[in-house]
């Protein structure tokens, strides 16, 4: 059921807009007496998601008994982070979710309609893990919230991603992202009916049912001046909220060009990107719109690590991003990959498939261990002076040598992709 819907790709929602939308909503879902709180963590800094956290707070005071960021397969917030993002909310409330020991399996989605979704791209079954606090916890509301925006594993990021890939477990991760990754990601960015999407959809319908779970969607994007704004506010407990705000999420987020790109720039934020297990969003969401032999430069002042996790960032190491062949082989062959998944799906989703250059300026990795996951090295001060972050606009620009470079200052916030790449994906 659609409870509450705001947005165009014209609407400036303020943060009084958001706090209204949100109590019209709780208002109708009555009175309850234990509420836990699934928002994302810091990497998704820009989704409003830490202010409608802290207004669902103070909307339910102590009866707001707990909060656990859907982490997935990422680091626990700091402290510090916690503060930066949630404001004033008592971090006494927050949990840890461990992807590796805190979870159930609640049941299985069948292999073959598994291998039907994906055209036979994978062939298992996918087990429904989610963090046990949501069975056992005794809400009486699961008040998930988060931003819809192009996601390269499941089209279209949140709603029931965020519960049962948020708070998923090993075997429900690494499956569906190499599900994603095998199928396509090119298939998938920006699209609302994907493999994995079905595959979650029916997870839910079959087996989540009784969780009482209410999802709040954000929508964000750049007005003219480059300033980021809420452009929609969606609330329900089925799938229409999500399919509205990703329809607006592809208005939004989704940019088609004539031309691809021959050199783009991207800039990572060291507050929200310290590994390539993340940073590589930069390629993700710029690769369909990257020319043959084009090059992509990634400045990245907080990078410091492949992986989320110490087992994550070795398989990165051992293995590098070589490529779909190579990494499908790898996963045949090396019982290493064959149970971490997820890692082989991400070095599928980090190569450039040779077609275009990437070159990572990272803050705090060597040339030795840049070049070693088979990306170029280049200095960070060096570039940052040539592509100065503080002076580039998101877009187009001209350099004083004449070079043209596109500028992406949060790769998050968007996809971009060529005509040509769309009509052949």
């Amino acid at each position: 059921m659609l409870i509450y819907e705001q947005g165009t790709a014209d609407t400036v929602l303020t943060d009084d807009d958001l706090r209204a939308g949100l109590y019209a909503a709780l208002d109708q879902l009555g009175p309850r007496r234990r509420v836990l709180l699934v928002p994302p963590d810091i990497t998704r800094l820009h989704s409003r998601a830490g202010v409608l956290s802290c207004y669902a707070w103070q909307y339910y005071g102590d009866r707001l008994t707990d909060v656990l960021p859907a982490l997935g397969t990422h680091v626990a917030m700091t402290e510090a982070e916690i503060g930066a993002m949630f404001g004033p909310m008592p971090s006494d409330r927050f949990r840890v979710h461990d992807w590796r020991r805190d979870v159930m399996t609640l049941g299985t989605v069948p292999a073959d309609y598994v291998r039907e979704v994906s055209g036979g791209a994978v062939d298992y079954a996918w087990p429904v893990q989610l963090n046990r606090l949501l069975v056992e916890g005794g809400f009486d509301l699961i008040l998930s919230i988060g931003q819809v925006v192009p996601h390269e594993v499941v089209g279209m990021a949140n709603h029931n991603k965020n519960i049962l890939i948020g708070t998923g477990g090993p075997d429900s991760i690494n499956k569906s992202h190499f599900l994603g990754a095998a199928y396509g990601m090119e298939r998938i960015m920006g699209r609302v009916d994907t493999p994995v999407r079905r595959v979650l959809n029916y997870a839910a319908t079959h087996f989540a049912q009784h969780l009482p779970i209410v999802y709040v969607l954000t929508v964000v994007g750049r007005d003219d001046q480059l300033a980021l704004q809420t452009r929609g506010l969606f609330v329900g407990d089925g799938t229409e909220c999500f399919v509205r705000a990703a329809a607006l999420s592809a208005k939004v987020n989704f940019q088609v060009v004539t031309e691809p790109f021959e050199r783009v720039v991207v800039f990572l934020d060291p507050a929200e990107y310290k590994s390539t297990w993340l940073g590589n969003k930069s390629i993700y969401r710029t690769r369909m719109a990257l020319a043959d032999g084009g090059e992509l430069i990634v400045l990245a002042p907080g990078l410091k690590q492949f992986g989320e996790d110490p087992q994550i960032d070795a398989v990165i190491r051992r293995y590098g991003y070589q490529g779909t062949p190579a990494i499908l082989a790898a996963v045949e062959r090396d019982e290493d990959l064959q149970n971490n998944l997820s890692g082989a799906a991400h070095l599928i989703h980090g190569s450039s498939e040779g077609r275009f250059r990437i070159t990572y300026c990272p803050g705090h990795l060597s040339r030795a261990e840049v070049e070693a996951v088979h990306f170029q090295y280049a200095d960070l001060a060096t570039m940052a002076a040539r592509y100065d972050p503080a002076v580039l606009r998101d877009g187009y620009n001209t350099m004083a040598d004449g070079q043209q470079v596109f500028y992406i200052s949060n790769p998050a916030l968007g996809l971009w992709a060529a005509q040509q790449r769309l009509d052949h994906s």
